[in-house]
């Protein structure tokens, strides 16, 4: 089904940026990814 791979296509496409992400923090920062980043983050996917 077409819609499936679409959901898998965006999936993965979500998951590398949320790995950038992480790493270009990382490269600034000794600590996690804060709180509300990835709250943020989560009420874009939510919009979609």
């Amino acid at each position: 089904m077409n819609i499936r791979r679409e959901e898998r296509k965006r999936a993965a496409i979500e998951k590398q940026i949320d790995e950038n992400l992480r790493k270009v923090y990382e490269q600034e920062s000794s600590q996690d990814v804060p709180d509300r980043f990835l709250s943020l983050l989560q009420r874009l996917r939510e919009q979609e």
